[in-house]
């Protein structure tokens, strides 16, 4: 190797990678020799992903690389460490190992603010790449990423709307994605009853109080009986009412956010 180096055939890019005649190396070259000097499964990732996919202009130089191993930094690359990624959030692009569309609009999702992150999702959809159950999969695997929150309110536009019974529902549900919460089912059928919104894998569900709907006797009792046969059938609950969501909803959000904790997924 020395020999070659010496001789002129090999130029040394980083530790362990060279190029061979030439140091006149193109952005897709670079790219593919960052992934190499990033360690066993690197893969392309961030803003070079984003570039390589066609999906921004950004230089892809300096390149971004993710992997699972710890790595020095060896500038000019941005070497991130995850050990999250699986199979689904692996691609092939020009013979270059890099992060699916999902994952890298995941990881931009970090860096690009909500106009740019918006025209980023445009572009994947033009291109024919944004794939809807594909990214709220990658969301429910990374739910600790922090771009989580920013990429789970940007799609909101891309799902279909639930049904619902009134506008206050609606308003909740819009802010239930909003804080980063996962996606519940509205008007879910457990145990012979329907809720409001429910996220079955935690066995917990919310039920909007309106004075519309419950402001009789009867229904006040039925809805105490209600919840106890939820909790005999291992589902938790809480209700929220309409003024106070509109008085404090961040602190509504803060608080189911904390009972869904409790509940871990079955």
């Amino acid at each position: 190797m020395e020999r070659l180096t010496s001789a002129g055939y090999l130029h040394r890019l980083y530790q362990g990678v060279y190029a061979v005649g030439h140091t006149d190396i193109s952005p897709h070259g670079e790219c593919l020799a960052a992934v190499l000097a990033s360690g066993p499964r690197a893969l392309l990732s961030h803003y070079s992903a984003a570039w390589l996919w066609k999906l921004t202009p950004t230089q892809p130089i300096p390149a971004h690389t993710t992997g699972p191993s710890p790595r020095a930094r060896r500038l000019p690359i941005h070497i991130h460490r995850s050990t999250t990624l699986v199979d689904a959030d692996r691609a092939l692009l020009d013979n270059i190992p890099l992060t699916s569309v999902p994952r890298t609009l995941l990881d931009q999702a970090v860096l690009l603010d909500r106009r740019r992150l918006k025209r980023l999702l445009k572009r994947s959809e033009e291109a024919k790449l944004f794939d809807l159950p594909a990214v709220l999969d990658v969301l429910d695997r990374n739910r600790g990423h922090r771009g989580h929150k920013r990429l789970r309110r940007a799609i909101a536009l891309y799902e279909p709307p639930p049904f619902t019974r009134s506008e206050f529902e609606t308003l909740f549900y819009e802010a239930v994605l909003a804080a980063g919460l996962p996606t519940p089912r509205v008007n879910y059928v457990v145990a012979g009853m329907e809720l409001d919104l429910c996220w079955p894998e935690h066995r917990f569900a919310v039920e909007l109080d309106l004075y519309e709907t419950h402001g009789t006797r009867d229904s006040f009792e039925d809805d105490r009986i209600r919840q106890e046969d939820l909790l005999l059938d291992g589902i938790g609950m809480t209700r929220v009412t309409g003024p106070r969501f509109d008085r404090e909803p961040d602190e509504v959000m803060a608080r189911i956010r904390r009972l869904l904790a409790e509940r871990r997924p079955m």
